[in-house]
């Protein structure tokens, strides 16, 4: 009925060509799709909570069905004059004329040039705000919700939540936006077509290098001295003792030429190169090391003397250059286990550590498998509450809103480490900080990696912290900080702990 009208139309106000229905379709299409696309220009520039959906029909979808609606124009035309030169109607005057005399002309001509440049101003800011979105924390997070959420969610929680996801994942300059975008073109099928794996896989082998990253904050050569840090921990007793450990982390790290190369940050000293080669995809298995002193060009090579590495495993082996993401492999995607997330609730007060077994059920309950985060909800509560009822009755109709308080920051912990829909959850995504529930540092300073004449890399606790107090209320501090404390195991089990590494027993849950 539109077409029938259009066409009743006084044909001198529009080229002759232009009075066909596919010409005249697409005009009011690409009208109707102009204003959508101006309405929601308009939102998105006022409003503050507009959700990443709308940023995907602005600037990526409308402007796609807007192109085509204008292409519908001169195709509509070359279809009518096609028809024409047939004989179908009688053939226009072969080349239009232009006479800006002529008022209807020149009204046309002024509408073509000034729609002309309207549009080409519509589409530069589409284009730059539509750039602007596919860089944006919540296109990367939101759009792919579901795929997404557990790193989304995660990042939020990371020392790097106010850093964009593409300063990191991309970076500057064209050349790698371009080949984002087009990797991106294979997870946008993957998503649609469910064919993307779970949980996802790390590391990510398609990131900048870490020197052209993580250097443009971070400054290896200034990374020096001793850091102090206190670890929160509780016991699972009745009493949910706290045992802290206080101790100076020896960062080190620095420049050789000043004589700071020293510390845990030693293994990025400018004057020395670090490299390995791996047994599994996920750099966790190391039994090859080579230590080359930039300055002398001495090099040393250290394996793994209970498995080393075969000569058929090192021709089809990768050989990788130690850098910072081989040990902070989780800087912004962190999921942290059970354990450590009750410690720091009741740490920051957020559970009440008088509550009797209070770390041990929320552990318990965080650890426990569930369908979905409702389910969670559900179940954990449930668990409190048969708990406290049953076990401690008074202290349940005394501290109701204590436990109600511990069942909903257990249920929020869980939901920011466990993903249930995507598999995703702490223990699928090793964290190489430390050697608590991880191999980590041990991946190579475990005591067993020799050179040809046998010399062992150190695992000696004191190389790179040392315990200045421990326990409940603290020991004592001390002057000697070459060796400081030696480790007090907070459950009695004797020497049993020096036979082995931390994550041996510990995996973020309550030990057996």
């Amino acid at each position: 009925m539109f077409t029938c009208y259009i066409l009743t139309m006084k044909e001198k106000r529009w080229p002759r060509l232009a009075y066909n229905s596919t010409s005249m379709t697409g005009a009011f299409l690409a009208s109707v799709i102009g204003f959508t696309i101006l309405f929601l220009l308009a939102v998105d520039l006022v409003s503050s909570n507009v959700t990443p959906y709308v940023g995907v029909l602005l600037y990526l979808v409308l402007p796609f069905f807007l192109l085509l609606a204008l292409l519908l124009i001169p195709l509509g035309m070359y279809l009518k004059k096609r028809a024409l030169a047939k004989g179908e109607e009688p053939a226009p005057g072969r080349l239009p004329s232009i006479d800006l005399n002529n008022p209807q002309q020149r009204n046309a001509a002024a509408v073509f040039v000034f729609g002309s440049l309207f549009l080409i101003l519509l589409s530069a800011v589409g284009v730059y705000k539509a750039y602007q979105f596919t860089d944006s924390v919540a296109f990367c997070g939101l759009v792919c919700h579901r795929v997404m959420a557990p790193e989304y969610t995660a990042y939020h929680n990371s020392p790097h939540a106010h850093v964009k996801c593409v300063d990191c994942h991309i970076g500057p300059g064209a050349g790698w936006y371009a080949r984002s975008k087009l990797s991106g073109l294979y997870q946008v099928y993957a998503t649609v077509a469910d064919k993307y794996p779970r949980p996802l896989p790390t590391p990510i082998k398609d990131l900048r290098p870490v020197q052209v990253e993580c250097h443009q904050c971070h400054w290896p050569e200034k990374f020096y001295g001793t850091q102090q840090k206190e670890l929160a921990h509780y016991r699972y007793d009745k009493d949910n003792t706290y045992w802290p450990i206080n101790m100076l982390v020896k960062t080190g790290g620095g420049d050789p030429g000043n004589a700071t190369a020293a510390g845990i940050h030693w293994h990025m000293s400018t004057g020395f190169k670090v490299e390995y080669i791996p047994r599994d995809k996920r750099n966790q298995d190391i039994p090859w090391i080579r230590i080359t002193d930039r300055r002398t060009g001495r090099s040393d090579v250290y394996q793994d003397a209970s498995t080393p590495l075969s000569r058929e495993e090192m021709i089809r082996s990768e050989l990788r250059v130690m850098d910072c993401i081989d040990c902070h492999n989780r800087p912004s995607h962190n999921f942290h286990s059970p354990d450590h997330e009750i410690d720091q609730a009741i740490y920051s007060g957020k559970i009440d550590p008088s509550i009797p077994e209070v770390k041990m059920l929320a552990v318990r309950a965080m650890s426990a498998k569930y369908r979905s985060d409702a389910d969670a909800r559900a179940g954990i509560a449930k668990m409190f509450k048969d708990y406290y009822r049953s076990g401690y009755p008074e202290i349940y109709s005394r501290n109701e809103a204590g436990i109600e308080a511990a069942v909903k920051e257990t249920a929020a912990a869980y939901e920011r480490n466990v993903f249930p829909e995507m598999k995703a959850m702490w223990s699928g995504y090793p964290d190489n900080i430390g050697h608590f529930i991880f191999p980590g540092c041990m991946r190579c300073h475990d005591g067993n990696h020799k050179d040809a004449g046998g010399n062992v890399i150190r695992n000696d606790c004191h190389s790179c912290h040392v315990i200045i107090s421990q326990g409940s209320g603290g020991k004592p501090g001390i002057l000697d900080l070459g060796t400081g404390l030696g480790f007090i195991h907070p459950v009695d089990i004797g020497d049993a702990w020096k036979g082995g590494a931390c994550f041996n027993c510990h995996a973020g849950v309550q030990p057996m």
